[in-house]
């Protein structure tokens, strides 16, 4: 496709219900990343595992990064940076709390706990941001799915973290508990 015909294909999808549907995602997952930055400072200090704690304390500063990424990404559609509340981020965050509260401290079982609750998370936003790199190329913002697929390798890689540190060492601990 040539560079005059992407244009023309993103033009005719500037006021379309397409792009409504991605611009409602983005928002979606901004908002999601904004609360996750709030939520993973808590689930590091209900950590056992230093390893885990460490895992969650970086992947903190990597989601900053990631709200900045989307803020860029508004821009770059001009587009002022919205959240729109995500149902499915409160719920993951709320079923995380659920196992802060209702798991014993300072035992792996709990970090097992807090491993599945990242991952429920983990593959949200894998989901989302896999859905939006695909929209953003339909409608010829390859720019903008670059960004997207940025996001969307760490976030994969931290799921795959989270993998690792429950079959090295967590869920080995728990199951002992």
């Amino acid at each position: 496709m040539s560079t005059k015909q992407k244009n023309n294909q993103s033009e005719q999808m500037k006021d379309s219900k397409f792009r409504e549907l991605f611009l409602h995602e983005l928002k979606d997952i901004y908002w999601a990343e904004k609360h996750l930055v709030k939520a993973l400072p808590k689930m590091a200090k209900g950590a056992t595992s230093t390893e885990l704690a460490d895992a969650l304390t970086n992947h903190v500063e990597e989601t900053e990064n990631q709200v900045s990424r989307l803020e860029e990404v508004f821009e770059m559609l001009d587009e002022k940076a919205q959240a729109v509340k995500c149902d499915a981020m409160e719920g993951l965050l709320s079923e995380a709390n659920d196992i802060l509260d209702d798991t014993k401290s300072d035992t792996m079982v709990r970090d097992a706990g807090i491993i599945i609750a990242c991952q429920k998370v983990e593959h949200y936003e894998i989901a989302s941001y896999g859905s939006l790199v695909a929209l953003a190329k339909k409608m010829g913002h390859n720019d903008v799915a670059r960004k997207l697929e940025d996001t969307l390798k760490e976030e994969k890689n931290a799921d795959k973290l989270l993998t690792e540190l429950a079959e090295s060492e967590v869920n080995d601990d728990a199951a002992q508990e």
